[in-house]
């Protein structure tokens, strides 16, 4: 049985934070177990060999937050880009600016519009779906931005996405989307800071793990019941809730993706980083061109990119986004509870919390968790 101060389960990005703060501030050994042959969970980037650009294998990320303390600390690790975010929609082989704003109403309705002027146009348009009281996604969507904006951008787009009709999903998941009576296209609009690391994420993580102190093992499962660690003060897991307990109260629900990666012979196939499809004549939600994430690099190979096709799918051996509808809120509920009578255990980040996080918020939540451990270690 080997011996250990902590055991993480995972090295995802709320993992590696962790064991970056207890070796360096806290000066213990950590043993991190991953499932996978990579560090980095979900933001492990890749550069392609032959085309020297750099990828993000499971769909890209834009790192962004307001919060000052995540912002100085992820700065200590890596330098950030000028890279800013901006999505945009493919429909009826016309390109519109999202989230939705001026120019999206302004264009799709062949107006010219002021801000006053669409804020009139929607609420003439919208308002016999007001009195709708229940408020699942397609009735809320249709009392903000009416039918004809819900069914060109958002109504099929969303139906691929959660595998389901938005009639049966909550109103809150449409309350996540902005809606602009001005041209500002930014999409992180209400974070003060955003980009992507220089380097890439997997060697921002790289960094966050440079210490002699951590041991990864690569490829490695966690089994509760066959645990061949002795650990002096907690084993931290960032696993799936439902996996270490064995799928004893049933499988937690997720959405998942599939990637499809494709060279193509031409220096910029679509002049953006990702652009949707919300048609269904497209199998996949977006194309994801990752050279545009790094502005600053200019070492490609020549009259060649990349694209990548986001497909949703049900896979919970991938899992994304978690389905939290009653049914499984009810079991995540059982395995908090068996999480909570578990010994020197400290549970945390999106998979065992069952939830989906920003990466400002995991790291936030994971710099909380070690404030916590700094106590009940006596530091």
């Amino acid at each position: 049985m080997k011996k250990t101060d902590f055991l993480i389960i995972g090295c995802g990005l709320y993992g590696s934070v962790l064991a970056e703060r207890i070796t360096n501030i806290l000066k213990k050994k950590v043993i991190i177990l991953e499932k996978r042959d990579h560090i980095a969970g979900n933001i492990y980037s890749h550069q392609d060999p032959y085309t020297g650009i750099e990828y993000h294998k499971y769909g890209t990320h834009i790192f962004h937050t307001s919060h000052e303390i995540v912002w100085k600390y992820i700065n200590q690790f890596t330098r950030f880009n000028s890279y800013r975010h901006q999505s945009l929609a493919k429909y009826k082989n016309k390109i519109y600016q999202l989230p939705i704003n001026l120019e999206t109403i302004n264009s799709f309705f062949g107006k010219n519009f002021s801000p006053d002027q669409a804020k009139n146009h929607l609420t003439k348009i919208t308002k016999k779906y007001k009195n709708d009281t229940n408020y699942n996604f397609e009735s809320k969507a249709l009392s903000q931005i009416g039918k004809d904006l819900y069914e060109a951008f958002i109504k099929n787009y969303t139906k691929k996405q959660w595998g389901k009709d938005p009639i049966h999903l909550p109103g809150t998941i449409f309350n996540r989307l902005p809606l602009r009576f001005n041209y500002d296209e930014t999409y992180q609009k209400n974070s003060r800071w955003s980009g992507v690391p220089e380097e890439g994420y997997t060697n921002f993580v790289k960094n966050l793990l440079n210490n002699k102190r951590i041991e990864i093992k690569l490829n490695k499962n966690f089994n509760l019941k066959n645990n061949n660690y002795k650990v002096k003060y907690f084993t931290i897991y960032t696993g799936p809730l439902d996996k270490i307990f064995n799928f004893k109260h049933g499988n937690l629900d997720w959405r998942s993706l599939k990637f499809e990666r494709k060279i193509v012979n031409t220096e910029d196939f679509q002049g953006n980083s990702v652009i949707n499809f919300p048609e269904l004549k497209y199998k996949f939600t977006r194309i994801h061109e990752p050279k545009h994430l790094h502005p600053e690099r200019t070492c490609y190979k020549k009259n060649k990119s990349i694209i990548i096709k986001e497909y949703p799918i049900e896979n919970n051996d991938e899992p994304y986004y978690p389905i939290n509808d009653l049914q499984n809120r009810e079991k995540q509920k059982k395995y908090a509870l068996d999480a909570s009578r578990l010994n020197n255990f400290l549970f945390g980040g999106r998979l065992a919390n069952y939830a989906y996080y920003d990466m400002d918020m995991t790291i936030l939540a994971a710099l909380t968790l070690f404030k916590k451990i700094n106590r009940l270690t006596g530091k």
